[in-house]
């Protein structure tokens, strides 16, 4: 990069920064506060330089709320993984001492260093998304929590008729069948139903943000759900987290940010890989999940998991083997949607719909995590269509292509 860096340290209440250039000369630094006040003195400070380029470490954390304010206020601004800045800063002077200065330090030499940092751009619709999604999980937690209270309080109200999944009509009936006489049954009683509404409140609330969900994903990725297990909520924590999928080179670096690449452990003769705990875990999570739910059906999935076991791998390294090709076919069907979003862009002109941004944004994650580009043994057919075949349409290619 040969621009003036910004290398920022940010917290929630204060941020530190260090000025350099492309040769890493020191230039200036700095320590602001996050108010107001704070970030307008920070942005006055740094109009010395006008070529200057913002480095932000961990954009998609503790950085976000100060990254978005950068970008509103028309700034460049580029993502700073915390393994990349850590990793400058251990090979730096001061024996990897970590404080403010230093990390400052750290995240704009890192940026200097660095080829393909993530540069984040606005988009509000993500966003958007971005919080539906964990309002939404958050919901869900709380539900996990009232329903395990709830059946706590039916099983000592109903010994011996406890269900391990409840539902609300259930509950409510038990609920009804009951009429204890003594103090401590009654306010038992009257807890259970406090419960039970809370949680009538809960998955009402996550109906509806299921449904809002479901509108964002239609618009911006129309066929991701066409992938047998890949529904509104899995598809939205994808969407959120991807970002701009066109960052990522191949299906194979896509494998490596979702943690369902291999890491390779190979020495000397010895060829082998091993389970990566590297990667997007949340995502990493939403695989999983569509993996067990195409265990469950008679899909193309279930049909290749057996194909594995049959070929002599144990349960979990073909469940491994099945989750890389469901990240073969999202990655796939990303890809297909985006280029016809900006397809269908193309064609509206000027004002017509959002195409497929060239950057990235700030709801997404640093793709090159320390996993190995290696697909797993025996991976699935090619998922990449040749640029110019003609495309299929995908409710013929992925309905349980994974």
């Amino acid at each position: 990069m040969g621009r003036i860096i910004i290398g920022v340290d940010p917290h929630k209440l204060s941020a530190t920064i260090e000025v350099v250039d492309h040769q890493e000369r020191k230039l200036g630094h700095g320590r602001f506060t996050t108010d107001k006040a704070g970030f307008a003195a920070m942005r006055k400070y740094a109009k010395t330089w006008p070529g200057r380029v913002w480095a932000v470490e961990g954009a998609n954390g503790v950085g976000r709320p100060l990254a978005q304010r950068l970008l509103e206020a028309g700034e460049d601004v580029v993502d700073v993984p915390a393994k990349l800045a850590a990793r400058a800063r251990l090979l730096d002077t001061g024996h990897g001492r970590k404080t403010d200065a230093h990390d400052a330090h750290s995240v704009a030499v890192a940026a200097v260093r660095a080829k393909d940092l993530r540069v984040l751009a606005i988009d509000p619709e993500l966003e958007v998304l971005r919080m539906l999604v964990e309002r939404r999980e958050a919901l869900t937690r709380r539900r996990v929590q009232t329903v395990a209270r709830l059946q706590a309080l039916l099983a000592e109200l109903l010994p011996g008729q406890a269900k391990k999944d409840i539902t609300t009509g259930q509950a409510k009936r038990m609920l009804t069948s009951v009429r204890p006489r003594d103090i401590a049954g009654k306010t038992r009683r009257r807890i259970a139903a406090e419960e039970l509404a809370e949680l009538i409140a809960v998955e009402a609330k996550m109906k509806k943000a299921t449904a809002e969900l479901k509108t964002i994903v239609a618009s911006r990725s129309p066929h991701l759900t066409d992938i047998h297990g890949v529904g509104p909520v899995v598809a939205a924590r994808v969407l959120a987290d991807v970002g701009d999928v066109a960052r990522f080179a191949d299906r194979n670096r896509f494998a490596s940010w979702t943690g369902t690449a291999p890491l390779d452990a190979s020495s000397g003769e010895n060829n082998r890989h091993r389970l990566s705990r590297a990667g997007n875990r949340r995502v990493n999570h939403m695989i999983h999940i569509a993996a067990v739910s195409q265990l469950r059906a008679a899909t193309d999935g279930q049909a290749y998991y057996r194909r594995k076991r049959a070929e002599g791998k144990k349960p979990l390294e073909a469940l491994r083997c099945l989750k890389r090709r469901i990240s073969d076919a999202i990655f796939r069907q990303l890809l297909f949607d985006a280029a016809a979003a900006q397809l269908e862009s193309v064609d509206a002109g000027p004002g017509g719909h959002r195409g497929a941004s060239l950057q990235s944004n700030a709801a997404g994650s640093h793709p090159h995590t320390d996993t190995s580009d290696q697909p797993l043994p025996g991976p699935a057919d090619p998922t990449l269509r040749p640029t110019a075949a003609p495309r299929k349409s995908p409710r013929e290619g992925l309905k349980a292509t994974a």
